[in-house]
């Protein structure tokens, strides 16, 4: 008997317990995975969070949300709107960079469940005096749990509660129903089965960079004078190319000693002459491994003053994180155990088979590895986080272990929450979402490999439509020295035009490899790869050759910056346009005022004439109405009268068009 009693008594208790939850959160548009990892957001830019929440029976209910900064007490709280179909929305803000903690929570609002019952008895003529009683004692009940507010609610409150308590039924109505009494109680009254969701929601709070940017890749070595392996000295005297260009990221390949053993030749030969360079990622020679200078660069000096020189003129510089070796590594000999070898006693190379990579060894990340490789990796980090670099390309991490990226982004982020990971992962998608999951600030993508309208069409609406928006942040590279898209080999400077609009305009985040300014596009036979590629020989470039399309990246770059729209690279929205090879796109921020559409021509070889919607729709306006326009490329304006358009795009001349709308009355969302 007193088992059973005991058993009772716990069936009782948990009862009590669950009671107290009456309200449902589901459908969170911020919670990745359960909150096993971290939705992404801007410092200083406003997000919306987005909730189903809803309770039993027809009570009003309430909702916040609350943000605080990982390891504080304290959290900002700011209240949910409800939407519509149990749909709510809050907007929020972080102010800083760092990892962030997101709660919701709801309540039963017996005070308002109160008024809009009364109002409709009032509106039916009943009798409520039992009401009015009931009324009074949700203010003074308020009034007694209110033991915590500050002077002037409880100022407030205590005067309302003696005024209900001497007036009559038509004082009391008078006071119970006025809209200062509710917002009143909002403020003061009791949490009725307050519940909180169960998983407190982590939040990455990057800075403005990490979502939109402009990349330039180059290799330094090649930035020399008359032939000579160029310096970081050349670099420096570059620097206000690439800052006219518009340009806000220059990243570098490797810029470590580069190993001797099975140095590569030329076009990727198996035999080196003796002045051939090799490529920069064999990394490691007796000079040093991934915190040395490759010497014919300059010194360890030399690269800080390129790093200074650079913030100069507006300009990061970004390194690659290649995590691998050449045979002539010096952790190889301090370190055996952080390798793989074959039977025979030799070292085991690279190989995606069928390709090898002769001058490249792996490491491996377990066994005699773990922990020491990790922790000289987080070393390798730090120590150029130290020299002034917030932003690292991370080569192939799709071939590394999950959990040491994991751990090591969010080492690095922890002390240095303004550093930026880009993902440099050409792979299946659902590992490149991983990645990002994981905590990767940006991701490469497979806009190289998207080229017809509806391959475009489907895989924007997938980034910034789904619940990857939420985490994967693409970066649109158009070309890489890595790859060389079929489409730039054969397109000739039209195509590199469009391919430039596209990459830019589509993406926060986008950047050109060195030589698609002058539309270099000269292949290996039958493959995506550069001929006499700089990733094995020096180059000499003429960027001042006929044909050259600066003009053309100076003009969208000025628009990316100039442009309020073309900050949050979800506003993506595609409109009419009739014809299957023209793109037709826009991006708005109705808060700034701001709204641009764009028409790309995708045929590189034919002008394109058609017919496209003007979205007046977006401002309110009905399909007959007038709206002011702007030529952002030759800077004229004039007036589109009506919703139908149409429009040639001759890719000799320009393959694109973009308009700044101005509607009368300034942009409405």
């Amino acid at each position: 008997m007193a088992d059973a009693r005991r058993s009772r008594a716990k069936l009782g208790e948990a009862a009590r317990s669950i009671a107290q939850s009456r309200i449902a959160f589901e459908n969170i548009s911020h919670e990745i995975d359960g909150g096993r990892f971290a939705a992404k957001v801007v410092a200083g830019r406003c997000f919306t969070v987005e909730a189903d929440i809803f309770g039993d029976g027809h009570d009003r209910i309430r909702a916040a949300a609350q943000l605080r900064r990982d390891g504080a007490s304290k959290a900002v709280e700011t209240a949910f709107s409800f939407i519509g179909n149990d749909r709510w929305a809050v907007e929020l803000s972080a102010p800083e960079p760092g990892l962030w903690r997101l709660s919701l929570l709801a309540w039963r609002d017996l005070f308002a469940s109160w008024r809009d019952d009364t109002a409709k008895k009032i509106a039916a003529g009943q009798d409520i005096a039992l009401e009015l009683e009931e009324g009074r004692r949700l203010v003074d009940a308020a009034l007694k749990a209110g033991e915590t507010l500050k002077a002037r609610p409880r100022k407030a409150l205590t005067r309302l509660a003696g005024e209900l308590a001497d007036a009559d039924d038509d004082r009391r109505q008078s006071l119970l129903i006025a809209d200062d009494t509710l917002a009143l109680m909002r403020e003061t009254g009791p949490r009725t089965n307050l519940t909180h969701y169960e998983c407190e929601l982590p939040l990455r709070v990057d800075r403005e960079a990490a979502a939109v940017s402009a990349w330039y890749e180059m290799m330094p070595r090649s930035w020399g004078q008359d032939g000579a392996h160029g310096t970081f000295d050349d670099v420096i005297d570059r620097l206000p190319y690439v800052r006219d260009l518009g340009f806000d990221v220059l990243y570098f390949p490797p810029i470590h000693p580069i190993g001797r053993t099975n140095r590569k030749g030329p076009n990727n030969a198996l035999t080196a002459g003796p002045d051939d360079p090799g490529s920069p990622y064999a990394i490691g020679a007796q000079e040093g491994g991934h915190t040395a200078i490759h010497p014919e660069l300059g010194t360890l000096e030399d690269f800080d003053r390129l790093v200074a020189a650079a913030a100069d003129h507006g300009l990061e510089i970004a390194l690659d994180f290649a995590v691998q070796c050449s045979p002539d590594h010096p952790w190889i000999t301090e370190h055996p155990e952080w390798f793989d070898w074959r039977p025979d006693g030799t070292i085991r190379f690279a190989e995606n088979p069928p390709k090898k990579y002769e001058d490249i060894v792996n490491v491996h990340f377990y066994r005699d590895a773990l922990p020491s490789l990790w922790l000289e990796l987080l070393d390798v980090v730090l120590f150029w986080v130290e020299h002034g670099v917030r932003i690292f390309r991370v080569d192939n991490p799709h071939t590394k272990p999950f959990p040491f990226w994991e751990w090591l982004i969010g080492e690095v982020q922890a002390r240095h929450p303004d550093t930026i990971f880009l993902a440099e992962a050409f792979t299946r998608p659902k590992v490149m979402k991983r990645l990002a999951k994981l905590g990767f600030t940006q991701s490469y993508s497979y806009f190289t490999w998207r080229h017809s309208k509806a391959e475009l069409t489907e895989y924007l609406t997938e980034l910034t439509r789904e619940e990857c928006r939420h985490y994967m942040r693409p970066n649109f590279f158009a070309n890489t020295p890595d790859i060389n898209p079929r489409f730039l080999q054969t397109s000739g400077r039209p195509g590199f035009r469009t391919r430039l609009v596209l990459a830019a305009t589509l993406a926060g985040n986008y950047g050109i490899y060195n030589g698609f300014e002058i539309c270099e596009g000269r292949p290996v036979p039958g493959k995506e790869e550069y001929l006499d590629s700089e990733k094995y020989q020096l180059r000499q470039w003429d960027f001042d050759q006929p044909g050259h399309i600066k003009d053309d990246i100076r003009a969208i770059n000025r628009i990316r910056t100039g442009h309020p729209a073309m900050r949050d690279f979800t506003n993506l929205r595609f409109y009419p346009a009739h014809d299957d090879d023209v793109l037709y796109y826009g991006r708005m921020d109705a808060e700034a005022g701001s709204f641009l559409l764009f028409h790309v021509n995708l045929d590189p070889f034919g002008a394109r004439d058609f017919a496209f919607e003007v979205p007046l729709w977006e401002f309110g306006l009905p399909d007959d109405a007038s709206i002011e326009v702007q030529d952002l490329l030759h800077g004229n304006s004039f007036t589109w009268h009506g919703k139908d358009h149409t429009l040639r795009l001759d890719p000799e001349t320009r393959p694109y068009a973009i308009w700044r709308l101005l509607p009368p009355g300034g942009v409405r969302p």
